[in-house]
């Protein structure tokens, strides 16, 4: 009984990082003039829009995944980069602003399946956060970066994207991705417990 309310929670915890972060793509681009996402139904909360079967195992078994990206155009946006940077960082950003809520939650209701279900949502939407933050395409963090390649570059950052699959892998298989997203995952805790503690006085 144990394992099957673990596995549930997991599952709540995994379904809301999924959720809010591709929902913050979605919206971010259609209030920049982009409604290619809201187009193809993926401006919702809906997991189910959004889920990526590959993703959600490695989500339940090392606590990172990926979902389904959210189709975006950037030249709807009347300013490319800016509008690209702005959607690409609004995924982690909801990721974090739902982290800070569960923080609240948590230190102010005392109940155990509240403590249970929102240390899940805490858990998996830092990671979240912080694997999207990777330079990898189709990652945040690269749809970052690529905002900023000069024209000139454009030949070199193609054959990166088409190499970005086995880079995937090998970072997935070789546990290699925690080196890079421990640092950024322990910024944001930081950040949390400060709140955590500020929440108290």
């Amino acid at each position: 009984m144990y394992i099957l309310s673990n596995i549930l929670v997991q599952i709540v915890g995994i379904a809301v990082a999924i959720s809010v972060h591709e929902f913050g793509h979605a919206y971010s681009a259609h209030l920049l003039g982009d409604d290619t996402a809201k187009m193809y139904g993926r401006m919702t909360l809906n997991p189910a829009k959004h889920l990526d079967i590959m993703g959600l195992i490695a989500m339940l078994i090392v606590h990172i995944g990926w979902a389904k990206p959210v189709p975006v155009n950037p030249n709807n946006f009347k300013n490319y980069k800016v509008g690209n940077v702005i959607v690409s960082l609004a995924g982690v950003t909801a990721n974090i602003i739902i982290s800070i809520i569960c923080v609240i939650i948590k230190k102010h209701v005392n109940m155990y399946a509240i403590t249970e279900i929102t240390s899940a949502i805490i858990i998996y939407n830092v990671s979240f956060a912080a694997f999207n933050l990777l330079p990898i395409p189709p990652l945040d963090g690269w749809g970052v970066i690529s905002s900023f390649i000069p024209y000139k570059y454009n030949e070199i950052a193609y054959k990166y994207e088409s190499m970005s699959s086995i880079i995937f892998l090998v970072l997935i298989i070789t546990g290699a991705y925690s080196i890079f997203i421990s640092p950024i995952i322990n910024v944001i805790w930081d950040i949390l417990y400060l709140l955590d503690r500020k929440s108290v006085v």
